[in-house]
């Protein structure tokens, strides 16, 4: 401020010497931005900066200025067609940044079947060009370099054509399918989980006998059971079925049924549904995997639809190692769960604590 002739101040000065102050600064705010441009631009042109450039906090370190002017600097460079930036993928030398291909044509290994359906035409709409076969028997390496990726959701693929893949360098996600490449992406439905549950809620509501109803060989199902039965209900009897066997099950009074799809889930109910032998008034039964819409049991499922953008997320955004997305099944109620002597009601087996902890 400056004082006026009567002593006081002259407001005029003053407004006259701020403002003439402040264009001082935006000079100087001017010029090292100008400076700082120009200093990017150098580094650019010798090849100091090539390729993805550092985060902007970095390069602000860098540079000695803030954060916010380094990202104005880098805009009017991009502006100017030096760089190419882009949210998600970060700030490129133009011309370095990784090209945006297409997710390219998709071969989809699959059997005929109808529970099937439903999976295949989500996939199919997440890419039209996809191609699908029912064998890769006798496929020649000249028909298999037309595709970016192959999806397995056949039960019955040889493992050396998968690791064929795998050596060529061809993306695979293989659709509940244990492993025995392990350098393939793969997308399982936790049937482990979902297994335990199943077995907590059949055994909190009586059923002392169980049947593991799986393909001959496997014990998935069986061996989860016999877990949870150590915690629910010591000395609970569980059996491994096929879903050929039901009259024997019947036969050895096992009253509730976890089969390991939807699909076999369908046949045991035909063959349960008449006199003596009805759902659920006999028999518990529950399924667990994939829920085209028509499971005819209450189980833990995961849709087609989930199913199928986790396929579509692990072949659009590749990871350095194979992936496995293990996906948590949802419990539906289709009323085929019912206690059985002594028991809790299905409907507060959500509120049952066992040693201090909800089950």
């Amino acid at each position: 401020m400056v004082a006026g002739r009567d002593g006081g101040f002259d407001m005029n000065t003053y407004d006259t010497t701020s403002a003439a102050n402040a264009r001082v600064r935006q000079s100087e705010m001017s010029y090292k931005f100008q400076r700082l441009r120009e200093k990017l631009r150098q580094a650019i042109d010798t090849g100091e900066l090539a390729g993805k450039l550092p985060g902007e906090r970095s390069l602000a370190k860098r540079f000695h200025v803030n954060a916010k002017t380094l990202s104005k600097a880098l805009t009017d460079l991009a502006a100017e067609g030096l760089l190419d930036r882009s949210i998600g993928r970060g700030t490129y030398v133009k011309g370095s940044a990784p090209s945006q291909t297409s997710a390219g044509r998709w071969l989809l290994l699959c059997d005929s079947r109808e529970e099937d359906r439903l999976l295949i035409d989500a996939l199919q709409a997440a890419n039209v060009d996809i191609q699908t076969a029912h064998s890769a028997v006798d496929m020649r390496p000249s028909f298999l370099n037309q595709f970016s990726a192959v999806i397995d959701l056949a039960s019955s693929t040889p493992e050396s054509f998968l690791r064929d893949l795998v050596v060529r360098s061809t993306p695979v996600v293989a659709v509940n399918r244990e492993l025995q490449v392990y350098s393939m992406n793969a997308v399982m439905i936790d049937a482990v989980l979902a297994v335990s549950r199943l077995g907590r809620d059949l055994m909190l509501a009586g059923h002392r006998r169980l049947a593991a109803v799986e393909p001959r060989g496997t014990n998935t199902i069986a061996h989860t059971l016999r877990k949870a039965s150590d915690r629910y209900a010591a000395g609970a009897v569980i059996e491994s079925f096929t879903a050929d066997e039901i009259s024997t099950l019947i036969e050895h009074g096992f009253t509730g049924l976890v089969c390991d799809s939807a699909a076999c889930a369908a046949r045991i109910s035909a063959h349960l549904d008449r006199p003596g032998h009805r759902v659920p008034e006999h028999f518990s039964l529950t399924a667990v995997g994939m829920d085209n819409g028509s499971a005819p049991c209450s189980g833990y499922y995961c849709s087609c639809r989930q199913i199928a953008d986790s396929v579509v997320e692990l072949l659009k955004a590749p990871t350095a190692r194979p992936t496995t997305l293990w996906l948590a099944a949802e419990f539906q109620d289709r009323g085929t769960i019912k206690p059985i002597g002594a028991t809790i009601p299905v409907q507060e087996l959500a509120n049952v604590r066992v040693g201090g902890i909800a089950v």
